[in-house]
Formats: structure tokens, sequence, C-alpha cells
């Protein structure tokens, strides 16, 4: 099972680079500025602990890998071939709308909020089916990589991926979308699911 082990590990850090690394590489070279933001809130709000959630969420996910590598055994019942390879289909097709989110987002792209900050409203491309569609081929891409490697590691990792993305969203980003854009984003839900198509959208 080390060879999955090593093709989930391979896999994770080539999406992180890529998708955080190389992604800030180029909104820098083409706005100046890296597009992090850091943490929002002061420490014990729930702004706060989105942010904090989603760090170890990073960290467990490249933990769960090399966790497999040093011999935590899998959980039982979730060990089994057709779920690796379709882990791993799931992973490429996760990183790939990743990236084609993030490319959508263009000068609009951040890690994190500033209050203080206004930019452009996205709404086109994957944005037309989904609010949030970063966070949701994002948590694709963890979901396929824990059934790569499904070790408890891996399951916490996930779970704590999904709790860091849903406080994310509802405490820091729509409230501060809301306030920003107004009219125009609360339309925007209304006919818009929060991370799936037709689920979570607001009343008009």
């Amino acid at each position: 099972m080390n060879d999955w082990a090593r093709a989930t590990l391979a896999l994770y850090l080539t999406w992180g680079v890529v998708a955080f690394g190389v992604r800030a590489a180029l909104h820098r070279r083409r706005t100046g500025d890296a597009g992090f933001r850091g943490i929002s809130g002061r420490p014990g709000e729930a702004a706060w602990w989105a942010g904090i959630l989603f760090v170890a969420a990073l960290l467990a996910g490249a933990a769960a890998p090399m966790a497999d590598l040093a011999g935590l055994p899998t959980v039982p019942g979730l060990d089994h071939g057709p779920a690796r390879w379709a882990g791993l289909a799931l992973t490429l097709v996760g990183m790939a709308a990743t990236l084609a989110a993030q490319t959508t987002m263009g000068a609009s792209w951040r890690v994190g909020v500033d209050a203080g900050e206004r930019t452009e409203l996205v709404t086109g491309g994957l944005f037309s089916l989904v609010r949030n569609p970063v966070f949701t081929t994002m948590t694709l891409t963890a979901t396929g990589l824990a059934a790569m490697v499904p070790n408890l590691v891996a399951v916490l990792a996930l779970a704590t991926l999904v709790a860091a993305v849903q406080l994310q969203v509802r405490v820091v980003e729509e409230p501060y979308l809301a306030r920003v854009h107004g009219h125009a984003y609360r339309e925007y839900t209304t006919l818009t699911g929060r991370f799936l198509p037709g689920i979570g959208r607001a009343r008009s």
C-alpha cells in the first residue's frame, strides 16, 4: 500500500504548490500582490477558528500519507482497491477544477478576507453554478486524497477541512460579500447554491 501513500503525498504536494504557491506568484505578477490576507478575527472568535481549522486541515492532509508510510493502519471497511482508484480520479478532477475556479476569480483571488478591501463580485464560470467553487473543489480533492489513503488521519483531515470551510464561508466571506456588494450579492445568492448547484440558495 506504500505506493498509494507515495502517490497521494506527491499529488497533495503538487496540489498545494500549484494552488497556493504558483497561483500566488501569478497573482503577484499580475497585480503586485500575492493575495494572502491571513486569518480573520481575534483569537477565540468563530472567524479565527475558521482560519486555524483550515491550517490544521492542510497540515493533517499532508500527514495522512506520511502516517500510512509509517505504518498507520487504514480504517476498517474503507480500504478497497476500487475506492482508492475512484479517489485518484476524484483527486485529479478536483485539482483541475480548483485551478479553473481560481483562474475565473482573476484579480479578485484571495486567501482570506481583508474587511476594508473591495474586490469585484465574480459570478461567471464555475461561480455561475455555485457561490464557493474553490472551496467545493478543494473539498472534492481532499475527499479523493482521503480515499487514496483511508486512515484515521485522513478522515480527521477531511472532517476538519469541511468544518473550516463551513465556518469561513458562513461567518467570514458571506457577511463580507453582502456588506461590500449589497443587493447584487443578495440577488446572486438567490440564484446560486452555496457549495452545490441549487442547494443553499437564499430566499428572495
